[in-house]
């Protein structure tokens, strides 16, 4: 079983049309390497697209991307107000662990629920969840009546409704595009998600300075509501729901199984976790960067929060390029969070604003160059039916996320920021060296 269920990965791996009867080619009639488009499509990665020219997955691609850059304008948000009301590092990292805080404990049932239900029904019906504890926030905050605890309460909805939301996300693309065209929809998905993930900040801390946090949330809930509507107005997936009598506890052994049996799997997930526990931290302690090291308002916060999207950006053009030429995936993605780890470090001992900006770019490439990787690889080496307890696996990252937040606050509160942030740079590195040591089947994953 174990066997036969690695041999299915590899060979989905190896031709994106397995499952479905369709050659790897990607066009009838076409050399391989090449498009009908003609040579400057080939040559200036126009197909890139291709995925786009399906209509159900526009529709989910912009739910995707619209519903993940909500989250990470809420984040920045949330992290801005308590700093803002409290002036206390230790109950920000708090309050940035708590919303994470779920995907520890739920992930994995919330795998199992994947593989079972119809995902777009599951999605739709928790999106008002979204919709509704947004805008009573937005109210509060607004109305001058917003105290610390509602804050803690919103965290913990939202992060238990994200919990259930992100792996769903992810598992349903497959079932809306050809198998020809899969690995070219992963990576769009990948990259929307991610990008959003970084320029997400940069909007909330924009959007602090020009509107104020509660008409932030206005704006959030509105971009929930866009993701309600293009959820319904895609079809039916074509998914594969498991149709079996094993309890939950034996389709999480199951899923953990696969996993083990499968070392290119077990790598991505490994290097998955080392992001939110040293990396991610950075920007809980941007607003103490801004107040009490640079010493520069909410408006250079806005800009240092885009910077990292800039050099997102210029990832994103490099992979439209040339990613589909680049199929060690796994040393890009070894090579970017050791990367993203000296950034960090370069970014803490930086003391003037207009130079802050470098590292905090050379920071958002990277990240975006090892997100993208990862999730990518992982979806293309896990068949359907064991995807949504994959993606959960790899999500319960998140889940760790509140022992890096919190950390990162007691740190700060005791060593500062800049060398909390140092300290954390330099344990990703040393990460990441580590796990290409121990974890060499990374290098064998292909895209």
């Amino acid at each position: 079983m174990k066997s036969d269920e690695t041999k299915e990965a590899q060979d989905r791996l190896a031709d994106p049309g397995f499952g479905s009867g369709t050659s790897a080619t990607p066009m009838a009639g076409v050399p391989e390497g090449k498009t009908r488009g003609g040579s400057l499509r080939d040559r200036f990665g126009f197909d890139f697209l291709a995925s786009m020219r399906h209509r159900d997955f526009r529709f989910l691609l912009v739910g995707i991307t619209a519903m993940s850059a909500g989250a990470w304008v809420q984040r920045v948000t949330l992290n801005w107000l308590i700093y803002d009301l409290s002036g206390s590092t230790i109950l920000l990292g708090a309050l940035d662990g708590l919303r994470s805080l779920p995907y520890l404990f739920l992930a994995l049932h919330v795998g199992i629920l994947s593989d079972r239900v119809d995902r777009r029904r599951l999605l739709i019906t928790i999106q008002p969840v979204f919709i509704i504890s947004t805008a009573t926030l937005g109210f509060l905050i607004v109305s001058g009546r917003v105290q610390i605890w509602h804050l803690f309460v919103f965290a913990l909805v939202s992060g238990i409704a994200w919990t259930i939301s992100q792996p769903l996300n992810q598992a349903m693309v497959p079932g809306y595009v050809p198998s020809k065209n899969i690995a070219n929809a992963l990576s769009l998905t990948s990259m929307g998600f991610n990008v959003s993930k970084i320029l997400g900040p940069a909007l909330g801390g924009i959007l602090i300075a020009s509107i104020g946090p509660g008409g932030n949330f206005f704006v959030q809930s509105s971009a929930y509501m866009l993701v309600l509507f293009m959820l319904f107005s895609i079809r039916k997936p074509t998914q594969q729901i498991e149709k079996t009598r094993a309890s939950a506890l034996q389709g999480i052994k199951e899923g953990l199984s696969y996993v083990r049996s499968n070392p290119a799997v077990l790598g991505v997930i490994i290097t998955a976790m080392v992001p939110p526990l040293f990396a991610m931290p950075y920007l809980s302690l941007m607003p103490v960067f801004q107040k009490d090291v640079l010493h520069v308002g909410p408006e250079q916060l806005g800009l240092m929060l885009a910077a990292p999207g800039v050099g997102a950006l210029f990832s994103l053009g490099l992979f439209a390029s040339v990613g589909d030429r680049i199929k060690r995936k796994g040393v890009l993605m070894l090579g970017g969070l050791g990367l993203y780890g000296v950034f960090i470090v370069v970014f803490s001992r930086v003391t003037s604003y207009p130079l802050v900006l470098l590292p905090l770019i050379g920071t958002g490439f990277c990240q975006l160059t090892y997100l993208v990787t990862s999730l990518t690889s992982l979806q293309l080496l896990t068949p359907d039916h064991l995807r949504g307890r994959a993606l959960s696996l790899y999500y319960m990252n998140r889940g760790i996320g509140p022992a890096g937040a919190l950390l990162a606050g007691v740190m700060a509160n005791y060593l500062g920021a800049p060398l909390t942030l140092t300290i954390m740079g330099s344990i990703v590195v040393l990460l990441a060296v580590g796990v290409s040591w121990r974890a060499p089947q990374i290098y064998t994953v292909e895209t």
